[in-house]
């Protein structure tokens, strides 16, 4: 006799990859599958299910896969996603990127897709979408929730900002790379009696440029929270330097750090559909000041630089321990809530504890780093007056 199916479950992933995300579509999939739901891999985030067509005779392989355990398997030990993803955005496609058999239709330079997202759904008969992702990819899922669609969402980013949860997918294995890549560096700045910069993610804020420093990586850190004075921070490596008996001192960027009196640095124009524009260049700008700068606090002798952009390589690979153990856990808790009919939700860590929370908590406030509170503008360095009771991650709660 033929099983009977409860549903069918819809999981994505949007936004910049992290390795943690395998696991969590494998978790979701196993489970899924033993509580009797069919399982599809929305394929490349929202680009999959705004470019599937509707008709039985086209192959839609590249937007969508009918999920197993021998699938997600083979994955869900491996970093990356294997659905792979994107930042479309479809309620606001440029015309270019509107698929052919819908340009006819949709004719403006921007264009909201949102209709046909959910008749995509439809068709496709999703009775829970499990995205997984930033405050981009979950804006829009936000969006879908209020269309009537059943949410259920899991934070990812390697920037840990997504409002309402401690922790986001990604984020211990990219501080993780980011402590053991400064170690490997530094043997190299300390025979050369150099300044070690070091550019790491963080757009808006700069919690993984922080707790690297906490935890001893470098000696200082600038965040897209606060604006900088070059010179101050000239100064504090100096001393740093100065202070270390292989004469050398580390400084970790944020590639949303700013000048004082300056403004975020791009790569070039282009944006993506979110509106974000290409960020990059701001650990090459501290490196050419620090070494103009450095005569001035060393005796008029100049000081060279090794300027490393960290970039892909903390994001790439398998994940570690914690972005291993907690994507099974976050897979588990959304299906906990599809078992109960509960949509709207997001998974989350507060506090050390797993929970949930209302989805829209990720359009209405913002997560960054409390200035006042961990950061020492002056030192230009993470500060802190107790650590009891905090977070695993200290500063991370909202």
């Amino acid at each position: 006799m033929a099983k009977t199916i409860k549903g069918t479950i819809a999981i994505l992933t949007g936004g910049g990859d992290v390795p943690g995300l395998n696991p969590a579509i494998r978790a979701i999939t196993i489970r899924a599958i033993r509580e009797g739901y069919r399982v599809i891999g929305l394929r490349r985030g929202w680009a999959g299910i705004v470019e599937l067509i509707q008709d039985k005779k086209v192959d839609n392989s590249n937007n969508f896969v009918e999920l197993t355990q021998i699938i997600v398997n083979r994955a869900g030990r491996t970093g990356g996603t294997f659905l792979h993803s994107s930042r479309t955005r479809p309620s606001h496609l440029p015309k270019a990127n509107v698929p052919k058999h819908l340009q006819d239709t949709y004719k403006e330079e921007y264009n909201d897709l949102t209709k046909v997202v959910l008749d995509n759904l439809n068709y496709l008969g999703v009775d829970y979408l499990i995205p997984i992702g930033g405050d981009d990819t979950l804006s829009y899922a936000v969006r879908l929730y209020k269309e009537g669609v059943k949410v259920v969402a899991i934070p990812k980013t390697m920037d840990n900002d997504v409002p309402g949860t401690d922790y986001c997918i990604g984020f211990s294995t990219c501080i993780t790379r980011t402590i053991n890549m400064t170690n490997t560096l530094r043997t190299s700045a300390g025979s050369h009696e150099r300044f070690l910069v070091l550019e790491v993610f963080g757009r808006y804020a700069g919690y993984t440029a922080m707790l690297p420093t906490m935890a001893g990586a470098a000696n200082r850190c600038v965040i897209p929270e606060f604006k900088f004075s070059i010179d101050k921070l000239t100064e504090r490596l100096m001393e740093d330097r100065n202070e270390n008996p292989s004469k050398y001192s580390v400084v970790l960027v944020s590639e949303g750090a700013m000048f004082e009196g300056g403004e975020m640095v791009f790569k070039d124009g282009e944006k993506d559909q979110f509106g974000h524009a290409k960020l990059g260049g701001i650990g090459e700008l501290v490196s050419q000041r620090l070494k103009e700068l450095s005569p001035k606090y060393n005796n008029g002798k100049k000081v060279n630089v090794i300027n490393q952009k960290l970039g892909y390589l903390v994001r790439g690979g398998d994940p570690d321990a914690i972005d291993s153990i907690v994507p099974m856990a976050y897979g588990n808790l959304a299906l906990d809530l599809v078992l109960k009919g509960v949509h709207g939700r997001l998974v989350v860590l507060k506090n050390g504890r797993y929970d949930n929370v209302p989805i829209d908590v990720v359009t209405g406030e913002s997560k960054v780093v409390n200035i006042e509170k961990f950061y020492n503008t002056d030192r230009l360095c993470p500060t802190y007056n107790s650590f009891e009771m905090n977070p695993l991650f200290i500063m991370t709660s909202d």
